[in-house]
């Protein structure tokens, strides 16, 4: 039977609702308050310097810009409305589909209703408030990707704002809001976020890499990464960060969250290997971003998976993710001809994909995971992990479509030809990353 802490409570979705009165927990809020700076670690300055250290000189001012910019605007929005969106409980009940089985109430605007006093499980509300945070946070910065290097700030803006607001808390709500939310109700397992952040950023990075269109010279002209060195850095902290992103999902300092980490540990070195092999029997030779992508693909991959697979689950996870993930962002990338600048949907939506199918298999007790929920079989789970799939790729994908189109019909989403000759750095901000 599948662990309560693993299948809901330790779940980073839940915010209320055990029936007793939460105590506070000491060794827990420590862990949570880690857990919560590891996360905000992973976007300024992990992936920003992961991202900018793939772009070309011209534009790593950009990416670095636009994760710190982006890293504002949602703690502010998460403030005024973003969390009682995503976590709001009223209204709701299980089994009965009405509007806030959707999207959550208002009842904790301007996080009014909580205080020194309020708890979530037993660490204070204000911790739980923050570490969702900064989930927000990372989910849009994730995009960026997608886009790099020819996107106006000002639609870079408009756009995050209005995804996280009509995309990311709809479908945080839906997956973690507790009974009576749509695929909570539905029996969905993503621990920390396989559907919520890595397929939502994902699928809306290849839509918006689809409507922007290809950077100027793509594919013809070689457009190397800048500077590898920030790459492996920024993977480096990912890797790092992503203990507090997993193993703090479990909002508590126990057995959950312990093995959430070690099956983290595990797919991510498994997948960075698949994808360092895969690359090597493909090309004849191993690349440095190669090993950083495929690290990158097995965290991902292991995040839906990470509160109920065991070790040899992340083992299969890692093993699939480093391989599929390889195969996306390079031959099927190719074929398709899109311009998906730094691999978002290869690694994110594709590894994102993998990882929530193969949590409905990993879970079995017989691979050494927490078990099924009484009366549920392997293939009972996955077909209700490929609903959820489903269901946040068709939502995430129109939704994106409108918002993009929206703002390509007002202010516009590209820069002019000759600012992206010139570099965004300059040609936005007025400043370069070195001295020429």
């Amino acid at each position: 039977m599948m662990l309560l802490a693993a299948l809901g409570l330790s779940s980073a979705s839940f915010t209320v609702f055990a029936q007793e009165a939460p105590t506070l927990s000491a060794g827990d809020t420590a862990w949570m308050l880690t857990a919560t700076a590891l996360v905000l670690f992973m976007t300024i300055p992990g992936l920003a310097l992961f991202y900018g250290g793939m772009v070309r000189a011209k534009n790593v001012l950009s990416i670095l810009m636009q994760c710190f910019a982006i890293t504002a605007l949602m703690t502010v929005l998460w403030t005024l409305y973003g969390y009682s969106l995503a976590f709001s409980t009223a209204g709701m009940e299980k089994g009965v589909i009405n509007l806030h089985s959707f999207i959550g109430g208002f009842d904790k605007l301007l996080l009014g209703a909580v205080n020194r006093e309020t708890l979530t499980f037993a660490i204070p509300e204000s911790v739980f408030v923050t570490f969702q945070m900064t989930f927000a946070i990372i989910t849009p910065a994730l995009i960026v990707g997608a886009f790099a290097e020819r996107m106006k700030f000002s639609a870079l803006l408009w756009f995050m704002g209005l995804w996280f607001t009509l995309v990311y808390l709809p479908i945080a709500h839906m997956v973690w809001g507790g009974d009576g939310a749509l695929m909570w109700d539905w029996g969905v397992l993503d621990f920390a976020g396989g559907t919520v952040v890595h397929i939502n950023a994902g699928v809306a990075g290849l839509i918006a890499a689809l409507i922007i269109k290809r950077r100027k010279g793509y594919p013809g002209s070689a457009m190397p990464p800048h500077n590898l060195g920030y790459t492996v850095i920024g993977a480096s902290m990912l890797w790092i960060g992503w203990f507090g992103f997993n193993a703090g999902s479990a909002v508590a300092a126990n057995q959950s969250a312990g093995m959430a980490m070690l099956v983290t540990q595990i797919a991510t070195a498994t997948a960075a290997l698949a994808w360092m092999f895969s690359e090597w029997l493909s090309h004849g030779k191993a690349s440095v971003l190669g090993i950083a992508s495929g690290a990158v693909a097995g965290l991902v991959a292991i995040t839906p998976a990470s509160g109920t697979a065991g070790p040899i689950g992340a083992l299969i996870i890692g093993l699939s993710a480093g391989v599929i993930c390889f195969f996306a962002s390079t031959k099927l990338k190719r074929a398709l001809g899109y311009d998906d600048a730094l691999d978002v949907f290869g690694v994110h939506a594709v590894g994102g994909i993998v990882g929530a199918l193969l949590t409905g298999v990993c879970a079995d007790i017989s691979l050494g995971g927490a078990g099924l929920v009484e009366g549920m079989t392997i293939l009972g789970q996955v077909w209700v992990q490929f609903k959820g799939v489903i269901v946040t790729i068709v939502y995430t994908g129109v939704l994106s479509f409108i918002i993009l189109k929206l703002i390509d019909v007002t202010i516009g989403l590209r820069v002019s030809e000759e600012q992206e000759t010139e570099g965004l750095d300059l040609a936005l901000h007025d400043e370069r990353g070195y001295i020429l």
